[in-house]
């Protein structure tokens, strides 16, 4: 990977520390029926990193609920959020609605602007390209909801096989587990490869690192978003 710009390289020296030496903030900003594993592979790999902390962000601060049930509690509304050096948003059914819900495209649109890194997970590609964020980039989704993602914004250069794809700071991955293989490798972006080695280590994640290694891309069919539950 390469990084998108110089305040990369200052991160990578720092640990993601500002010049005050405060932490800085990994906002996943999250929404009803999102994806758990979109959620908490990434949130497992970036929980414990010396520079950063994991925030959880809602449009209005309340609890969001995952497609498999499990409730969320928030940190920050939209409103109250601080500043954000990385932006995740997952995947699942819950983007559906959310690619024509203005208020929450005009905060990814707003905090876009400040981050260091903007990222997605699964169908979360679907909400960064709605916001226009996207445009002319290179980036990839949920092989299984492809065809959906990919209608949000034709200008942006989707591709149907990849694991994750970077193009300057925006960092986009496949579906669900590649999440986790994604946060490994932002994770080596910003703190080196023996710091993403050994987080996975601890997890016993046996790591994916090839981007281009994606075992669920289809093999010559377009697979249909209709029905999918990511």
């Amino acid at each position: 990977m390469t990084s998108p710009d110089d305040r990369s390289m200052a991160a990578s020296q720092d640990g993601g520390t500002g010049e005050s030496g405060e932490r800085a903030i990994i906002g996943i900003v999250l929404f009803d029926a999102f994806e758990t594993l979109d959620v908490f592979g990434p949130v497992q790999m970036w929980g414990r990193l010396p520079g950063h902390e994991v925030r959880i962000v809602t449009s209005d601060g309340l609890p969001a609920r995952s497609a498999h049930g499990v409730r969320l509690e928030a940190h920050h509304s939209f409103d109250s959020a601080p500043g954000l050096d990385v932006i995740m948003v997952p995947g699942g059914m819950g983007t559906r609605s959310l690619v024509a819900d203005r208020p929450f495209l005009d905060f990814l649109r707003s905090r876009d602007a400040e981050t260091t890194w903007t990222t997605s997970v699964c169908t979360g590609a679907a909400l960064l390209a709605a916001a226009g964020l996207l445009k002319g980039r290179r980036a990839t989704t949920n092989k299984r909801a492809f065809d959906w993602v990919a209608k949000q914004d034709s200008d942006v250069r989707w591709r149907r096989k990849a694991r994750w794809v970077v193009d300057g700071k925006y960092v986009t991955s496949s579906g669900v587990s590649a999440g986790t293989d994604m946060a490994l490798a932002l994770v080596q972006q910003i703190y080196g490869l023996a710091l993403a080695e050994d987080t996975a280590g601890e997890a016993e994640y046996v790591w994916n690192n090839d981007p281009e290694n994606d075992p669920f891309s289809p093999s010559g069919r377009t697979q249909s978003a209709d029905g999918d539950r990511n």
